[in-house]
């Protein structure tokens, strides 16, 4: 298997998303696709899975031309692409999902039973037997319903697969499985795309890695070729060591104590403190209880007891409206489905805070007013978009998270909470993040940045809060944060 993707160009309107971007794969290799967000890395691959027609350029499988004009073309020649948003029909059970396409074929009765035994073979070669066929595939936890839409792809006897972010909601074990299942289909002679913003990933699975930048493909290398330094540079322009701004925030007095947090079984008795000019890092393993303790803290869930006191006074925040009124936002982890209106407007997103300034006391908008502080905080963050007027969801990962950032500094919180404020975000625009996080703590902004990623809680938090099954296991100051560290107290094995 050889699949050749040369010169490609894609446009949409006024905005080049692809231009002569060049891709060259085997099978039997696991290739890695890395970019910053907006590169055109799933432009690219949308163009292989026919959902977008290129403009100009060449697609040749086996050193055949081929012209893939829609999703069914693409299937139809062995490719298949799981998506980060899996296409599953949740209310259909497994096997109905996996041989979706045996299902209303006009004049054909169905074999349920053959489609039950054809979908647990398939279940069984992957290693996925405790899978039940009759399953809704909607009830499945997150993982299993990646392995059916992978069922689906070797179903399809795909001999091109594409994964688009595939580990971004998974866990390590989970995490672990998949490269399993991936490395098993490379031995099969399986030509693997591989999209991911993680480093590692691509060092321990991709065999090659392909750059873009800016919808142009900056090169290909074999990965033992390179280091994380190299591969940064060509992504980005500059060194990993570049990767954390450097901070000049003058730490002032305690603003946010928690004291005694109680709320369901995953917060339980959780204290601390964050000051103002200070980023505190909340760290420790999935399941730990860092985002039900923050929910609770800017009433999202309900408390059960405990006492939050901002700047000395204490205060309740029964609703996330009531903890805005009291100065405190939160960045939530969920992006798309709770941080934006991925349909609306950039300029509907930045401004959806419960105090409006330029509403007036009729409920009119002063629009060129509104217009004017909207782009003057997309210039702040460097946001690339069409325009203040463009859908959210429209934008790149990254910048949709900038978008999501908006009404934060728009509203002036005094205490941000920024939940996994990088996940699925690609390294260059980390750098913006941090800076903005930076910027903030700078203006006497509390920051409490809660983060899965190791070298994101090192090179950025003051202070290293790690939690561990629903409770503070321990607190690091800055001289005292470590891998080592981090890890003992996730773990329980400090001692």
């Amino acid at each position: 298997m050889h699949l050749s993707m040369s010169q490609i160009d894609k446009g949409f309107g006024g905005v080049t998303a692809l231009q002569g971007a060049s891709l060259e794969a085997f099978g039997g290799q696991v290739h890695g696709l890395m970019g910053e967000n907006g590169a055109g890395k799933s432009t690219l691959m949308k163009v292989l899975a026919g959902a977008y027609r290129r403009d100009a350029g060449e697609i040749r499988i086996d050193g055949r031309a081929v012209d893939i004009a829609s999703p069914h073309d693409a299937i139809a020649r062995g490719i298949s692409v799981i998506y980060q948003e899996f296409s599953l029909a949740g209310h259909l059970s497994v096997a109905e999902n996996v041989l979706i396409e045996e299902l209303g074929r006009p004049g054909i009765r169905v074999d349920w039973t053959g489609m039950i035994r054809r979908t647990r073979a398939l279940l069984a070669d992957m290693g996925f037997e405790d899978i039940d066929p009759m399953e809704p595939a909607g009830k499945l936890p997150v993982a299993y319903q990646q392995v059916v839409e992978i069922c689906k792809a070797l179903s399809r006897e795909s001999t091109i697969l594409v994964f688009d972010e595939p580990t971004a909601v998974l866990t390590h074990h989970e995490t672990e499985n998949l490269f399993r299942l991936i490395r098993m289909l490379r031995q099969r002679g399986v030509c693997i795309l591989y999209i991911s913003h993680r480093l590692e990933e691509i060092f321990a699975l991709c065999d090659r890695v392909t750059v873009l930048k800016d919808g142009q493909t900056v090169g290909s290398w074999p990965v033992d070729a390179l280091d994380q330094k190299a591969l940064v540079r060509h992504m980005i322009g500059r060194d990993l060591s570049d990767l954390f701004p450097e901070r000049k925030a003058a730490v002032g007095d305690v603003l946010l104590e928690v004291e005694k947090l109680n709320a369901g079984p995953m917060v339980r008795d959780v204290s601390f403190s964050v000051r103002a000019g200070e980023v505190l890092g909340i760290s420790g393993l999935v399941g730990a209880g860092r985002t039900e303790t923050m929910r609770a803290v800017f009433g999202a869930d309900p408390l059960q007891s405990g006492r939050i006191r901002l700047a000395g006074r204490e205060i309740a925040n029964a609703s996330p409206g009531q903890a805005v009124a009291n100065g405190i936002g939160m960045l939530p982890e969920d992006r798309k489905h709770q941080g934006l209106l991925l349909d609306l407007p950039i300029r509907v997103n930045a401004m959806m805070t419960p105090a409006n300034p330029f509403v007036s006391a009729l409920g009119f908008i002063r629009d060129r007013a509104e217009i004017a502080a909207v782009e003057e905080i997309a210039r702040g963050l460097r946001l690339k978009s069409a325009g203040t007027g463009a859908p959210a969801g429209t934008l790149s990962g990254g910048n949709q998270q900038k978008v999501a950032l908006m009404k934060w500094i728009a509203a002036k919180c005094r205490v941000l909470i920024f939940d996994e404020p990088t996940r699925g975000v690609d390294v260059g625009a980390k750098v913006e993040i941090y800076r903005v996080m930076n910027e903030l703590a700078e203006a006497g902004t509390a920051v409490v940045m809660v983060s899965s990623d190791m070298m994101e809680v090192i090179g950025m938090s003051d202070r290293v809060i790690v939690m561990r099954q629903g409770a503070v296991a321990g607190e690091l100051q800055k001289s005292q944060i470590s891998e080592e560290a981090i890890i003992d107290l996730a773990m329980g094995t400090e001692a």
